[in-house]
């Protein structure tokens, strides 16, 4: 299936490893010319080598916190002046840490909201502008099944992540006229550096896949999968939707 992305320019943040990555690699598969950012330049820079060479793709790596405006500007400008304005953004971020309501503080919770709620969300409407002008743009934000099913000691990712959900459906219908779309994947349990830090306790990666019905951890290259998709010409008809990449792990009905 030819996904009609070849030559546009993507940004996939929180790239340099797990779910970012693969996504990162599956849009330069399909030729996008493509810009990646973490916040540690030996791990960018190696993750741009790689994907450049295992695709032949055009790859530039930023280091870039996205919780600073002026990091966020000033890698937008960078790549506008060398490509032109961006095209599609799966705006990602590592996730807050577990805790039970008792153990955190305000810091924690500042934190949380500000690197997985407002970056995200001033991060897409940094690029807006340019894709409206195109009319052309597609926005693809990396949360979690737990806006779907809460997480019983991810209080602060299910808070944060909710939250951008609320506001990534409304932004998607803000914005459809305009020929952008605005839609979510919820990963499930997925083997990534991030769930073994989750379930440290655990050494054998069946235990930690016992409630999921296919038996294993995902595989980060189905999320991309799904991710490559609603970023395609493809999925012009799909938006403000929160699509869940989890094995059957979610029990709910919508």
């Amino acid at each position: 299936m030819d996904l009609g992305i070849k030559n546009k320019v993507a940004l996939v943040q929180g790239a340099s490893s797990g779910l970012g990555y693969a996504a990162a690699l599956e849009l330069a598969s399909e030729g996008c010319r493509l810009a990646i950012c973490a916040r540690t330049e030996v791990n960018i820079q190696r993750a741009a080598a790689q994907i450049s060479k295992l695709t032949g793709a055009t790859v530039q790596g930023f280091v870039c916190d996205l919780a600073d405006a002026d990091s966020r500007k000033q890698m937008l400008k960078e790549i506008t002046t060398n490509w032109g304005s961006i095209d599609i953004l799966v705006a990602n971020n590592g996730g807050p840490p577990a805790g039970h309501f008792s153990t955190l503080n305000e810091g924690h919770w500042n934190r949380a909201l500000q690197n997985n709620l407002i970056s995200m969300k001033d991060s897409a409407q940094e690029v807006l502008g340019g894709m409206e002008a195109k009319g052309w743009g597609r926005i693809v934000f990396i949360t979690s099944v737990s806006v779907k099913q809460p997480l019983e000691s991810l209080i602060l990712s299910n808070t944060a992540r909710a939250g951008l959900t609320g506001y990534a459906k409304t932004l998607a219908g803000q914005v459809a006229a305009s020929g952008v779309t605005v839609n979510l994947v919820l990963p499930g349990i997925h083997d990534t550096e991030r769930v073994k830090e989750l379930h440290s306790d655990l050494s054998d990666p069946a235990l930690i896949a016992k409630d999921i019905p296919m038996k294993r951890l995902g595989r980060p290259e189905e999320l991309a999968a799904v991710i490559a998709f609603l970023s395609s010409t493809r999925a012009s008809y799909i938006t403000g939707q929160s699509i869940v990449v989890d094995g059957g792990l979610v029990k709910s009905l919508f």
